[in-house]
């Protein structure tokens, strides 16, 4: 089972967008998602699947730290 993790776009190259997880970037293929820079984006292998409203990402993000202190 994967869980993706919301992430944030901080730079966007052609069509590869690097994306910042609490400090760890990673890029991932845009494919057909409309994003730009500062987009809280979902990524599974490799591919931004969504794209997601700041409220809902960060409501996600406390949701796993609050699973990683169990």
């Amino acid at each position: 089972m994967c869980v993706a993790a919301p992430g944030r776009v901080i730079e966007i190259k052609n069509n590869t967008a690097v994306i910042d997880y609490n400090g760890n970037k990673v890029n991932a293929d845009k494919g057909i998602v409309d994003t730009k820079i500062g987009d809280w984006v979902l990524v599974h292998a490799g591919l931004i699947i969504q794209v997601l409203p700041e409220d809902e990402a960060k409501n996600m993000l406390d949701i796993f730290e609050e699973l990683e202190n169990l």
